[in-house]
């Protein structure tokens, strides 16, 4: 009944956006620019048969949310699973694959961390400041992005300085203690341009271990508040020496800190606290004992790449260097520090373009990419390069068809050789502008180095690799006011690495694990002001045992609504529904039973602003506006109902 009444409640939101005057039409999307899918800037007509999402700086701004996984959320064949409160780890799946297969990117920077124990990206501590787009391309990719692209790569763009100098800054407060504060500037002068931004943030939080949930312990195992506090700076320089010639650096830098709860394993839940004998390996919830567990972490990301143009612009050679530097140091009940993780990545890049005649685009690079992992507290050290060098081709034939095509090879430290190809073609048909499209692709998977090095890693593992193929359709209609398409996809991984309980080591799994399914979405501008978005993701995943992957929901829906009004406000909905999932295999409740499957639940989200001022904008927002209980892992809590306002200034 719960569900029914919010669902009534949406369609009375809805019935006022609905009723607006026609005004002036616009189009939907297609000239949301990416630069991920190909190498180089292109709409997204422009990429051949590749499958590509671009949330904009306007669709971030709409939203009003602090951190990039509530951003991601609505994205087509995309799932993010957070356990917990804000800077928990927040993982990432494409199409029904595991995290480690999604390479997450800053503006071309790795974020994905070497010294875990399988190199995925934890996205829980990134913020949203200074992006100006963020780009998700679904399928393998590793043809131009090597290893860990074996389902997709999410390209993070940060804000390019550009016209008058102008300045910022914001506070903005609610729910669970949250305040943040955030100042920046952003032009060019003369040949410089610039954009940095910088903010704190600081929540209270709620129990991670899940107070909610009535199959867990509770009575003091449940009650602290595990706080959250982040610094971030970033900024983005430009030089432009002469006009074909100009020099770019990036960095970013994040510091954080997040309170922990215990996992309690022999129970197969979280609580607060957990003390463990390891004497007779036994674990003892203490509700009574001390709470300090904390990881602190800090990051920085940096980049540095020479940009020219040669012959009227038909030549573009690119020298990069880029690298992160990554530590995490975790602390016990007591407060005392109890592991430690450092990792390190450098790459030095060239890629270089041929452009005939807006017709034929060939692109070459090549690249050294290595990777160090420290730790201390598992007396690890050690580090993997991996040479690489790739060419792809893209060809328009006419204004109806548009081929991609490409190889890649690898040469890894330890396992040797890995070659990569893909082609993406796709064809208009000019009398309806009906787009056919489809891609067939291979990637891999270098092993990670705490599956190589560690305690209970194994030296002799090769790569992981993986080849599916996709094909779909898009439609435009009404003047490309309206437009909606289907994708249909396949992927199959080959001697997946995970942990054998049987040996105490990682090893390849016999077998395939494959995963299949649907995504289809509509896009609709009836006037001007009015944005209606609707999506729907079907994933059938399966293991080499027959089972589903965990916490990956078969069937997805996510709606938006947003709305301009009167030059100066705007009002954005945002409807998810995610049906039910596997949850962990370790999973149980307090009484010992196993927990096969999570809850299916439905969130809205819902923000506003105004301009009081044409310098100043208040705003405001309302998450999980039915207060749904949900989980998206078994035991850790999600927020309910809550809220922030803010104001921000602009000069």
């Amino acid at each position: 009944m719960k569900k029914i009444r919010c669902l009534w409640v949406l369609c009375l939101l809805l019935i006022p956006a609905l009723g607006v005057s026609a005004q002036e039409q616009t189009p939907v999307q297609t000239g949301k620019v990416i630069v991920t899918a190909t190498g180089s800037a292109a709409t997204l007509d422009k990429i051949g048969g590749n499958s590509a999402s671009v949330i904009t700086s306007a669709d971030i701004a709409a939203k009003k949310q602090m951190m990039l996984p509530q951003v991601l959320k609505g994205v087509p064949g995309l799932d993010v699973v957070t356990n917990g409160g804000p800077g928990t780890q927040s993982s990432v799946f494409i199409r029904g694959a595991d995290s480690k297969n999604t390479l997450v990117l800053v503006d071309g920077i790795m974020l994905n961390d070497p010294s875990s124990p399988n190199r995925s990206a934890n996205l829980g501590n990134l913020n949203v400041d200074n992006i100006e787009r963020i780009e998700v391309v679904r399928g393998a990719m590793s043809v131009l992005y090597g290893s860990n692209a074996t389902a997709g790569v999410i390209n993070i763009i940060t804000k390019k300085g550009s016209g008058t100098p102008s300045v910022f800054a914001g506070v903005e407060g609610g729910s669970y203690g949250t305040l943040k504060g955030y100042a920046g500037g952003s032009g060019a002068y003369r040949n410089f341009n610039f954009s940095a931004s910088f903010s704190g943030t600081s929540v209270d939080g709620y129990s991670i271990a899940d107070d909610n949930n009535d199959r867990i312990l509770h009575d003091g195992n449940t009650s602290e508040k595990d706080s959250w506090k982040n610094l971030t700076v970033s900024g983005k320089f430009g030089y432009d020496v002469t006009p074909d010639f100009d020099i770019n650096g990036v960095v970013r830098y994040i510091d954080s800190q997040t309170d922990l709860d215990d996992y309690y394993s022999t129970g197969g839940f979280a609580v607060d606290q957990v003390d463990y004998d390891p004497m007779t390996w036994t674990e003892t919830p203490n509700p009574l004992g001390l709470k300090q567990q904390r990881v602190d972490t800090s990051q920085t990301l940096y980049k540095i790449d020479v940009h020219n143009r040669f012959f009227d612009q038909v030549v573009d050679s690119r020298l990069s260097y880029d690298g992160s530097i990554l530590d995490r140091t975790g602390y016990n009940a007591a407060g005392d520090e109890y592991w430690d993780y450092g990792g390190k990545t450098h790459k030095v890049g060239w890629q270089g373009s041929f452009n005939y005649q807006n017709r034929n685009y060939f692109y070459v690079g090549t690249s050294y990419w290595k990777e160090e992992m420290d730790s201390d507290s598992s007396d690890i050290s050690e580090n993997a390069y991996i040479y690489s060098l790739w060419g792809q081709d893209q060809l328009f034939i006419g204004d109806m068809l548009d081929i991609v095509g490409g190889v890649r090879y690898d040469k890894h430290e330890e396992f040797g050789d890995a070659v990569t190809y893909r082609i993406a073609p796709s064809f208009t048909i000019p009398q309806t502008g009906t787009v056919l499209k489809g891609s067939y692709g291979t990637g891999f998977r270098a092993p990670s180095l705490f599956e190589l090095y560690s305690p209970y890693g194994n030296p002799d593992l090769s790569e992981e690799k993986s080849r599916g193929w996709d094909a779909g359709f898009e439609q435009p209609l009404w003047g490309d006011r309206v437009r909606f398409g289907a994708t249909y996809f396949y992927m199959k991984y080959e001697d997946r690495i995970d942990y054998d309980f049987a040996t105490w080591h990682y090893s390849q799994l016999p077998g395939d694990t494959t995963t299949k399914g649907v995504e289809v979405f509509v896009n609709l501008t009836p006037v001007e002001n009015l944005q209606l978005n609707l999506n729907y993701t079907y994933t059938d995943t399966e293991d080499p045992n027959g089972d589903e992957l965990i916490r990956r929901p078969k069937n997805k829906v996510f709606f938006n609504g947003r709305y301009y009004f009167l030059e100066k406000g705007m009002v954005n909905l945002d409807v998810l529904w995610a049906d039910e999932r596997y949850a962990s295999p370790s999973s149980r409740d307090v009484y010992g039973n196993a927990v096969e499957k999570l809850d299916s639940y439905i969130v809205v989200n819902l923000s506003a602003s105004w301009d009081v001022l044409p310098w100043l904008q208040a705003y405001g927002r309302v998450d999980n506006l039915f207060d749904e209980d949900y989980e998206e892992a078994w035991s850790y809590a999600t927020p309910g109902i809550s809220g922030i306002v803010g104001l921000k200034a602009k000069y």
